[in-house]
């Protein structure tokens, strides 16, 4: 009886201990739910009071135990209260913080580079336009350094031909700078002479033109009056007449501009002496005021520029030439005044591209009209049409080539705004500028994509700012 009462006693504290062992399972099963963290104890360990309420499990299995085996009593059976262990309050989580991102990144990639693009052109135009404002300040000295440019890059062969004769350097410079200037000069005075030679004759010819006209605006279908045609030449007088102190004021213009074009005249001779004798030392001088890390590809560009120039020129002046020849002779053999003289103003506007060959043109026409009548006229148009026909679609692609070609609207927005900007100068100016320019960004981008090839990486500072997250857009980056 004794052995029954200790089993029973043995099988109860089991007991108990399998039903604390099942609260505490509970008990974490639940803190896990709620979001509980584990206790101090540990993950594993039990908390105090689990901890107890097991201890005092075992203490009362031990008791029970001793005491059945010592007195054989029945308190074994009479199990002790098990305590239910109660789960710890879930204490509450701090709330997350959201982080706020990098604004650079949060922009799309297209809005970062048209920012940054449009900044960068903004800087451009406000230095294009102090660089303009610069320019119409010391328009004089930019217009006579630009035709030094232009005559020097015409007579620069003839030195150098001189050169291989065995001719120094000082003697062929000067030698080919005297003959250039007096060429020059005798055209001048030649152009001024046929036209005072041929003032009278061309006024009375005008004369007589105007009379002509209008005899055939009396018998013209239009139904034009004499007293119409009175009416309009007694405006001209009175408008004339009116103007008069304008008309002064615009010759005391003349006459300063008269002495704005021979201090002109005598800036460019001077600098055309110092870049024939002294071109390549006053290029290496310049040189030197650019960066080192470009110095390499501008060295490179120079050269091809200067030959550039020097092909567009000597092709331009060949091809005026044939222009003045032909169209010169045509008028000749026409019977129109002034032949020679207005032969000479086609040479000297065939130098302003489309623009002069029109302007030059019209003029040979109005006073083939005015003089010979509306038949000589529209000769005179066949004649200059068909040599600007021949010219551009045959000399200029045969000797000018092709790299100092320019696209007809770069030409004719070039020559726009360089006539707006210095006037005749400017318009003379503008397209060996953009031949020039065009010429010179080409041979750079070959030279920075065959230096990238090459391994020597692009010239210029590494990518920053904004559009530098990665290097590459958003959508090509990629976290390791």
């Amino acid at each position: 009886m004794a052995k029954r009462e200790g089993w029973l006693g043995r099988l109860g504290n089991r007991l108990n201990r399998m039903e604390a062992r099942l609260a505490e399972r509970r008990a974490e099963v639940e803190a896990e739910t709620s979001g509980d963290l584990p206790g101090p104890g540990g993950p594993g360990r039990a908390p105090a009071g689990r901890a107890a309420s097991s201890g005092a499990a075992v203490s009362g299995a031990s008791s029970g135990s001793s005491g059945s085996s010592a007195s054989g009593t029945a308190t074994a059976v009479a199990a002790p209260p098990v305590a239910v262990p109660v789960a710890p309050a879930p204490h509450l989580a701090a709330p997350a913080v959201p982080t706020r991102p990098d604004p650079a990144s949060v922009v799309p990639w297209g809005m970062r580079v048209a920012a940054e693009a449009s900044w960068r052109l903004l800087l451009l135009a406000g230095m294009l336009w102090v660089l303009m404002k610069v320019i119409s300040e010391v328009r004089l000295v930019v217009l006579a350094f630009a035709a030094a440019m232009l005559v020097t890059a015409m007579l620069q062969p003839f030195v150098v031909r001189l050169r291989r004769l065995g001719l120094p350097r000082g003697l062929a410079t000067a030698v080919t700078a005297i003959l250039g200037f007096v060429v020059i000069g005798l055209v001048g005075w030649f152009v001024v002479w046929q036209v005072m030679e041929n003032l009278d004759d061309l006024s009375d010819r005008v004369r007589d033109g105007i009379n002509e006209l209008k005899l055939w605006a009396l018998d013209s279908p239009f139904h034009v009056t004499e007293k119409q045609i009175n009416d309009i030449a007694k405006n001209l007088s009175e408008t004339i007449g009116t103007n008069t102190e304008q008309i002064t004021s615009a010759g005391l213009q003349g006459v300063t501009v008269l002495v704005e074009v021979l201090t002109g005249i005598l800036l460019a001779m001077f600098s055309t002496l110092f870049l024939l004798y002294d071109g390549k030392r006053i290029w290496t001088w310049a040189l030197g005021l650019v960066p080192a890390a470009a110095r390499a590809g501008v060295a490179g560009a120079g050269p091809r520029a200067w030959r550039t120039l020097t092909a567009y020129v000597r092709g331009t002046v060949i091809v005026a030439l044939i222009d003045a020849i032909f169209i010169g002779l045509g008028i000749y053999f026409l019977d129109v005044p002034m032949a020679v003289p207005l032969a000479v103003f086609i040479f000297l506007f065939a130098f302003i591209p489309l623009v002069g060959a029109v302007v030059s043109g019209a003029l040979a026409v109005v006073v083939a009209l005015v003089t010979q009548g509306v038949f000589t006229a529209l000769m005179v148009l066949l004649v200059v049409l068909a040599v600007q026909q021949i010219e551009g679609h045959v000399l200029q692609p045969f000797i000018l080539g092709r790299a100092v070609r320019v696209h007809p609207l770069a030409v004719v927005l070039s020559v726009a705004a360089g006539g707006m900007i210095a006037g005749i100068g400017g318009a003379v100016v503008a397209v060996p500028l953009v031949a020039v320019t065009n010429t010179v960004v080409g041979y750079l981008k070959a030279y920075s994509r065959d230096q990238h090839h090459l391994g020597a990486g692009m010239i210029g500072p590494a990518p920053h700012g904004s559009t530098a997250l990665g290097g590459v857009p958003d959508r090509e980056v990629t976290t390791p």
